[in-house]
């Protein structure tokens, strides 16, 4: 029988920018700069660059290691990795089927919320929303658009659901080419674009001029001002630290599975250090150079400090929805404007979406034999009908269900689990080795220490503190409406179904690969 060929990365170019993609989304340009105005402006800056040092980047360095490890021996997806990382642990697989439940369930809601992105890309250079001008009438056109109520805006959610189809079918046709000719073609075209159109929409923002509201003290300087100015008395609130932990996890895509996956496709000479910086540095720019310098400076320049910040609070979805489109409005060439906003969101919507798939298709390629064509048909299936569940049930609270579990609670927990794994199971100067075979710099040698100590440390007081402080409300309901309780159990049963479907899924990969000789899967390992 013929050893079967794996799909491989085109050019390190392509796996930093693929990387990048799963790590540049909707989060750095909608959910930080909320996260960051809410939390202290300033001083929530300070946890989040100790969030990104101590937890961020080590396991950035972690998810390539051991990515690249695994694929080595065949291995595209966690259960396989940390099976080969922890040999003698028969159970151990099972964990690592986080990192494929994680993904998927972010990727049932996510890819909805992404087709939102692409309409209004639609409506801003149709003229859609033009005429609009308060607050509670674009309120009211983003609720008749998702369907949520019934006015002069839209009397369906049809016109919703025409645009989760494009996206849909956008995302599958991007998958069925592959990592080579899909993932990182896409990816080189959509990371330069999207960096392009967020630097315009910056400059734009940044060079206003005269305060547009008439308002002398708000401008520029005191908008941006609003979002770095320090609260330094916000630093003795816990509540600060985990919002700052949380966006990094959520940033950087770590936590997931997803990097893992795309770099089991490496070659075990290809550098993984330099890479991973190299990653996260896009990442960083994107979310705290371009991210902090669109919204917040320009909604407090049209609506001043007081509205601002109301906007905060009441969410990502409403800044980015609701407050950017009137601001662009506003602005000459508002149809271009809109289109560049909203296309820079549907861009780095698609390359995150995209990532958060290739694990379980990656699992059924490896684990069954299966083609990538047949893979991503059974995928695109299944994910297809979970995916109406979001968009029926939006009003639900099914969506904020699917984003705890899947987007939250899973990220802290498999990122607890690999760092252990690596630094501990598999032994950290094993480990320290493998992170710099082949790469292009040297890591601090703090950086040793970091990993094996304070890394699982900060991960465990976060899971310890949740447990402590979450898990009991959460677990009863006490904070959903008793008319939503319902659908939350409904989608809380669904969840343990997939899950325990894949663990199924592992146990008869396994038994079916005690069949095949270790030598053989050792052999695969790639060393060119």
């Amino acid at each position: 029988m013929g050893k079967k060929i794996r799909d491989s990365w085109g050019s390190r170019l392509g796996i930093i920018m693929a990387v990048a993609g799963s790590a540049v989304g909707l989060g750095n340009f909608l959910r930080f700069p909320v996260q960051a105005a809410k939390n202290g402006g300033g001083a929530f800056m300070l946890p989040y660059f100790i969030a990104l040092l101590l937890v961020g980047i080590p396991l950035m360095w972690i998810e390539w290691s051991i990515g690249r490890y695994g694929g080595g021996l065949g291995h595209s997806t966690a259960p396989g990795v940390f099976q080969s990382l922890w040999r003698k642990n028969r159970f151990i697989k099972y964990f690592g089927v986080i990192g494929i439940f994680g993904p998927l369930v972010i990727m049932v809601y996510y890819t909805y919320i992404e087709s939102w992105t692409l309409a209004y890309s639609f409506f801003s250079l149709t003229h859609k929303y033009a005429g609009i001008t308060d607050h509670v009438s674009m309120q009211a056109f983003l609720k008749g658009f998702q369907g949520l109520e019934r006015n002069q805006f839209f009397s369906s959610i049809s016109t919703a659901y025409v645009f989760f189809l494009i996206t849909f079918v956008i995302n599958i046709t991007v998958l069925n080419y592959g990592i080579r000719g899909g993932i990182e073609r896409f990816c080189k075209f959509a990371i330069p674009t999207l960096f392009i159109f967020g630097i315009i929409l910056a400059v734009r923002v940044l060079t206003l001029g005269a305060p547009v509201s008439g308002q002398p003290s708000w401008n520029v300087v005191n908008g941006l001002g609003y979002l770095w100015n320090p609260d330094f008395s916000q630093l003795k609130s816990a509540k600060v630290w985990l919002a700052a932990t949380g966006q990094i996890f959520f940033t950087l895509s770590v936590g997931m599975g997803v990097i893992l996956t795309y770099a089991s496709y490496l070659k075990k000479g290809d550098d993984v250090a330099l890479s991973g910086l190299t990653a996260v540095s896009m990442n960083e720019t994107a979310e705290v150079i371009l991210g902090a310098s669109i919204i917040i400076p320009a909604a407090f320049m049209f609506f001043g400090p007081v509205v601002i910040g109301n906007i905060a609070e009441s969410g990502a979805f409403n800044l980015g929805f609701v407050t950017m489109p009137l601001i662009l409005n506003k602005l000459p060439m508002s149809e271009i404007m809109g289109f560049l906003w909203f296309g820079l969101l549907f861009l780095a919507g698609v390359t995150s979406s995209v990532s958060m798939a290739q694990p379980a298709i990656a699992f059924l390629e490896d684990e069954f034999d299966i083609t990538r064509r047949q893979s991503v048909m059974i995928l695109g299936t299944t994910m297809f009908i979970l995916c109406n569940a979001a968009i029926f049930f939006l009003g639900k609270g099914v969506v904020d269900e699917l984003d705890f579990w899947g987007g939250t609670f899973c990220l802290v927990l498999f990122a607890t689990i690999e760092v252990i794994l690596f630094g501990w199971i598999f032994n950290i100067n094993k480990a320290w080795e493998e992170v710099h075979h082949g790469a292009d710099m040297n890591i601090p040698g703090i950086y040793k220490y970091i990993i094996k100590y304070v890394t699982p440390v900060f991960l465990l007081t976060v899971l310890g503190a949740w447990f402590f402080q979450e898990w009991l409300p959460i677990i009863r309901m006490d904070n959903v409406p008793a008319g939503n309780r319902a659908y939350i159990l409904g989608t809380r049963v669904v969840l343990w179904l997939i899950f325990l479907v894949l663990v199924v899924m592992v146990k008869l990969a396994w038994r079916k690969r005690r069949s095949e000789p270790y030598t053989e899967k050792v052999s695969d390992r790639r060393d060119i």
